[in-house]
């Protein structure tokens, strides 16, 4: 029976497809850009399959990233959270990078606190007073 995926190896495979969704990049371009297929990407991405040092580097490369951006946001153990959060998952969902990344190009910061402030609304959410933030 196969083990399952190391936590970091499922870390930096989710940061991978953090970084290329953000960019609008999909994952057959990525493949032709390191030399793999885009299958290969998909293991990646989902932790299954390790990626090397050497192909850590060509990605980040392709991606015109730090190679160390992909460790950020990991514990001083070495490991990543086995059991994300409903709201970790959707963060690094394709949803939620392209409205993460739609809405950090609205330059106005006053429309971005309507907005935060509309879905608060929508989903029945008691809204943060500024005053406490």
């Amino acid at each position: 029976m196969k083990e399952a995926p190391h936590a970091v190896d499922v870390h930096v495979g989710k940061t991978i497809r953090i970084k290329r969704l953000m960019r609008k990049v999909s994952q057959t371009e990525l493949g032709d850009r390191v030399g793999v297929t885009f299958q290969q990407i998909q293991k990646y991405e989902k932790g299954s399959n390790r990626v090397s040092a050497s192909m850590l580097v060509e990605i980040a490369g392709a991606l015109d990233v730090d190679v160390r951006s992909f460790f950020e946001d990991m514990s001083a153990q070495g490991s990543a959270n086995d059991n994300p959060t409903p709201s970790e998952e959707f963060v690094v969902s394709r949803d939620g990078v392209l409205l993460n990344a739609a809405f950090l190009s609205i330059k106005n910061e006053q429309v971005r606190k309507k907005i935060v402030k509309l879905v608060q609304a929508v989903a029945g959410m008691d809204q943060v007073d500024e005053a406490a933030e």
